[in-house]
């Protein structure tokens, strides 16, 4: 689990979705209530049920719930790089552009979220996705973002191929 915030981490559907043998990463704090999660800071790698797992920051340095209290704080939660053997995935949690994105080389497929004032604008979205350069990117978390906008900005961004995909 990316963070402990209700959108990200349902108990319920985990505790659906889970079997014996299953393993669960999770940052620190979304573990509080999730039995066995093997927690996961930022920069950590582990190997999860024969998958590599990194866990890379995920924070606002912008947007703040009041003054000099971000949504998401530096530290706290995690975004994740996940390798199914030479394929590397990211989903970034809830973030907005940073610069420990730009170590992110390599990136088959990346997800990141695009939702004001929790997560990055459509500026700071086109910024990561110049940064990280994933092969193809599916933009997330969308909220109200003006979607036709989004992928108009998108297209100047080279070598990425972009997939929206309505998931309101």
């Amino acid at each position: 689990m990316t963070h402990e915030h209700g959108d990200h981490l349902d108990v319920g559907a985990i505790k659906a979705a889970t079997k014996s043998g299953t393993v669960i990463g999770s940052s620190a704090k979304a573990s509080a209530t999730l039995e066995g999660a093997v927690v996961l800071k930022n920069g950590d790698t582990r190997e999860l049920a024969g998958i590599v797992v990194d866990a890379v920051p995920a924070y606002n340095r912008e947007h703040m719930r009041s003054p000099g209290t971000p949504y998401h704080p530096q530290g706290q939660g995690n975004g994740y790089v996940v390798h199914f053997g030479a394929t590397r995935v990211y989903v970034a949690g809830d973030t907005e552009v940073i610069p420990e994105m730009a170590a992110l080389k390599g990136v088959d497929a990346a997800f990141l979220p695009v939702n004001l004032p929790y997560t990055m604008t459509i500026s700071m979205l086109v910024d990561a996705a110049g940064m990280i350069q994933p092969k193809i990117l599916y933009p997330y978390h969308t909220g109200d973002t003006n979607m036709a906008e989004l992928a108009a900005r998108l297209k100047d961004v080279p070598g990425v191929n972009t997939r929206i995909i309505p998931m309101k």
